[in-house]
Parts: structure tokens; C-alpha cells; sequence
């Protein structure tokens, strides 16, 4: 559900929004996107299943996480780092990263913002890029 005010901003209420399957056990949730009257970014949650990791890629802009959930692990730079509930990350734009949830039972949930409403995922194994708004289901 989202609400209008007179002044067309928006309060978005996640639990009534569209999710989308991404495979794998990660589920998105678009927040603030075109749709909703956003040019210059767009945010969202993306929820992961029990033991669920998402393939490394980057983006063409700058990109912030936020751990809202769970306990995760960001690989970036060849290295391994611990994320609690409320750390945040800033990623550079082209730098290839991945998060995994730390726990095979229990579920996690970031909060991702990137810097432009135009981002790409660029998957690092395949070299195949699409929009992050085509990721659900229309460019939002």
C-alpha cells in the first residue's frame, strides 16, 4: 500500500507492497522508485532465506546496505566482513560484492539504496547486466 499526501509524497507500507522472487532464497521488495516519484534513487528490502548468498556483481552507481535483520556477511575486496543488525555499508560504484546470510536457519533482510534510479546489477561470473528496476518485473 502507499499513501499520498496532498503534496504527492509518498508513505509506503512494505508489508502490502508486491515481492519478488530473485531465486536462490533472496526475495525483493521495491520501495521508492520511479513509481512512486523518485528520479534520482530508488531503495528497497531484499530478504534471504536460511543459508542464502547472492552471486558477486556490481553496480554502475554508488550503492548503500543496510543489515535491518539477521546476521550477514559482506565479501568485497577479497575479504570477509561481519555485518549486526544496523551496520551500513557504502560501495563504490563497479566494485564486485556479494552479501550472505551467516545463519542456514534463520532469515535476513537488508535495506539497499542506489544513487541513481538508472542502476545496473552486472553479475561478475556472467558479465550479464540489467536494470535493478527490471529485476521486478516492470522499470519502476
Amino acid at each position: 500500500m502507499t499513501i499520498r499526501t496532498p503534496s504527492n509524497a509518498a508513505l509506503l507500507k512494505p508489508e502490502s507492497l508486491p515481492r519478488h522472487e530473485r531465486g536462490g532464497g533472496a526475495s525483493t521488495t521495491p520501495l521508492v522508485t520511479r513509481a512512486v516519484g523518485s528520479s534520482s534513487f530508488i531503495t528497497g528490502y531484499t530478504s534471504f532465506g536460511g543459508g542464502t548468498e547472492i552471486p558477486f556483481h556490481s553496480h554502475n552507481v554508488q550503492e548503500s546496505v543496510v543489515l535491518m535483520e539477521g546476521r550477514a556477511i559482506l565479501d568485497i575486496d577479497g575479504l570477509e566482513y561481519e555485518l549486526k543488525p544496523h551496520d551500513v555499508t557504502f560501495i563504490p560504484p563497479n566494485v564486485p560484492h556479494r552479501f550472505r546470510n551467516l545463519s542456514k536457519t534463520e532469515p535476513m533482510k537488508i535495506l539497499w539504496i542506489y544513487a541513481n534510479a538508472e542502476a545496473t546489477r552486472t553479475l561478475t561470473d556472467t558479465g550479464v547486466t540489467n536494470f535493478v528496476s527490471a529485476e521486478h518485473g516492470k522499470n519502476a
